[in-house]
């Protein structure tokens, strides 16, 4: 895994929760905590802060991910306007993962393992989303996506109809999109 997320995960617990905590964090997992955003590091190390922020948090792996991914969306939008300016709402933006945003991951980290998306408009106007990825962070996208509803004022509700934690192969989301937005 990229240490931009480990880097990502960092800075969202210690502007939640202190410095304190993160360094628990690292404690609890047996790591070191020094990732630099270009290097590659196991994604078991992922897992270990997950789980170490799940217990210390009172939250499950799921809740985790998927805060990390909201709380992570503004850092992001920080880093990189340009994926979000160029959107005018949440749906353009999520359907531009596979297009316009991984394409780019790459350029900037080229050995990065990104998941697969899938994408189908539902007839009740709402987006199927497929995911698929050996790391199984379903949460975490859920989290971005959530995040990045909140970037552009608006509402998303995300059905989990299949899911690998559940033994299916891949992933399976409804995703339901409203504006929060006065017109």
């Amino acid at each position: 895994m990229k240490g931009i997320i480990f880097n990502l995960l960092e800075e969202v617990v210690i502007s939640n929760h202190g410095e304190d905590t993160w360094d628990q964090l690292l404690a609890t997992a047996a790591l070191d905590g020094a990732y630099t955003s270009l290097g590659s590091y196991p994604d078991e190390q992922m897992q270990e802060l997950v789980g170490a922020a799940s217990r210390k948090l009172g939250l499950t792996a799921f809740e985790v991910l998927r805060w990390f991914g909201q709380q992570a969306i503004p850092l992001l939008f920080e880093r990189y306007p340009a994926f979000f300016s160029s959107q005018s709402s949440t749906r353009p933006f999520v359907l531009s993962v596979n297009r316009i945003i991984h394409p780019e991951v790459r350029k900037i980290y080229p050995d990065a393992n990104v998941p697969a998306f899938e994408f189908r408009h539902a007839p009740d106007g709402g987006l199927m989303m497929g995911y698929l990825s050996p790391r199984r962070l379903c949460a975490l996208a859920q989290g971005f996506i959530e995040g990045a509803a909140t970037h552009y004022g608006e509402t998303v509700i995300l059905e989990h109809r299949e899911c690998m934690h559940k033994g299916d192969k891949r992933c399976l989301c409804h995703i339901s999109f409203s504006s929060d937005r006065s017109n």
